[in-house]
Formats: C-alpha cells, sequence, structure tokens
C-alpha cells in the first residue's frame, strides 16, 4: 500500500491531482513521488516512528 494524495484538487484546473489533467497537476503530482518518505507506506511510517520513540526513551533513561 502507497500513500497518494488522491483527494487533494488543483486550483489551476479543479480536477484531482492525481488525475494530472494540466501542467500544474503533473508538476504536483511530480514533486510528492520524489518525497524523502514517499516510498514509506504507513506502516513502514509508525514503525519508524516507535523505534525512534523507544530510542529515545532509552537515552532519556540512561541519563538520569
Amino acid at each position: 500500500m502507497r500513500v497518494t494524495y488522491d483527494r487533494l484538487v488543483c486550483a489551476n484546473c479543479a480536477a484531482p491531482v492525481a488525475e494530472g489533467r494540466c501542467r500544474v497537476c503533473r508538476a504536483s503530482r511530480e514533486r510528492m513521488d520524489q518525497g524523502p518518505f514517499a516510498g514509506l507506506n504507513p506502516a513502514m511510517l509508525v514503525a519508524l516512528m516507535v523505534v525512534l520513540v523507544a530510542a529515545l526513551a532509552l537515552l532519556a533513561h540512561q541519563a538520569a
């Protein structure tokens, strides 16, 4: 499963950005697909956050 932006509406043509009807839609869709987390699914993002919180808790516990 991949995170998509199906519900975004283009301000230029009032069509869904996912359809890419105008050049503004296509440019926005390209920018969204190039982000650092574009290839991660929601489960991977949650797992990454859990690992990060656990690491911070461990560091806080060791510092106290």
